[in-house]
């Protein structure tokens, strides 16, 4: 297993590679008067959004020029209090924590640093991040990243995580290889609650491959079933056909849950993937 400090160290320098992301707020996550957008510093841009006054906002945050047109108080939004909340998931089946003999990190590892890079550029740019399924809230800053960093490496007992409280965006990332009904009756709770979502599909090089020639004996980790080839190079094609089925029926569901679908092969450059990853985030809403 990778150090949990080298695996943030890398997800630090992966997300310095990329640019920063720039998220639009819903006009539902804040009571406000005018204008829906975020916050943004920009030529041409009404980044102004107003609400009322309430009774613990301090007297100095009231828009006194906006306040004069009317009878009620109001108070300047600002980008953080209109900011989203992204909540990531980790696979911790023993089957997704492993690698290859020749692999350099597990396939867990390998999703961890690729969502730990985004979570330091979303955390950079004042949005809310946390662990979906953990124990503690989505929070702001380099602690909120420190935390999730563990709760990601803790996993949550094997169980899969129930619906947050409130609606997020969601980075769910597992290998799965478990049939599709499954992951359709698993799934289904979190779009129900969060329209905004992304499956992260972490392979290992050798199960997309299938290298394996003459007697071989397969086994998935964490389960008691096995089973044995005696001319392993026969079944390849079988192989690569079912599990290039599975992926289409895996994208299939993520777009009619409305969701995105991303992949990624151990081993291959973790920049790529993490682009493609930010990409879609950047779909739900993003000011490009």
């Amino acid at each position: 297993m990778t150090p949990a400090a080298d695996l943030r160290a890398e997800a630090e320098a992966l997300a310095r590679q990329l640019p920063g992301l720039n998220f639009k707020a819903e006009a539902s996550e804040a009571a406000h008067i005018g204008s829906a957008g975020r916050r943004r510093p920009g030529t041409g841009e009404h980044f102004w959004q107003y609400r009322r006054y309430a009774q613990e906002d301090a007297a100095d945050r009231v828009d006194w020029r906006r306040s004069a047109k009317g009878h009620d108080l109001f108070v300047r939004e600002t980008e953080l209090e209109t900011a989203r909340t992204v909540l990531f998931w980790c696979d911790d089946d023993p089957g997704f924590r492993w690698k290859a003999k020749d692999d350099l990190r597990t396939k867990a590892e390998e999703a961890t640093v690729l969502m730990l890079s985004l979570a330091i550029m979303l955390s950079k740019d004042g949005e809310r991040i946390g662990a979906l399924g953990g124990g503690r809230g989505a929070s702001f800053g380099k602690r909120a990243v420190d935390r999730l960093s563990e709760e990601l490496g803790r996993g949550t007992g094997g169980n899969f995580p129930a619906p947050p409280r409130s609606s997020a965006t969601l980075i769910v990332a597992s290998d799965f290889y478990d049939p599709i009904p499954e992951w359709r009756a698993r799934l289904a709770p979190l779009a129900g609650k969060c329209p905004e979502g992304i499956l992260l599909a972490v392979s290992s090089p050798i199960e997309v491959d299938f290298p394996f020639e003459g007697r071989v004996k397969l086994h998935r980790p964490g389960a008691a079933l096995s089973r044995i080839f005696g001319r392993a190079e026969t079944i390849r094609e079988e192989y690569h056909q079912r599990f290039a089925a599975q992926r289409d029926a895996l994208s299939e569901l993520t777009n009619r849950m409305g969701w995105r679908f991303v992949s990624h092969v151990s081993g291959q450059p973790l920049l790529q993937s993490a682009a493609r990853l930010k990409a879609q985030l950047e779909s739900f809403g993003a000011k490009l």
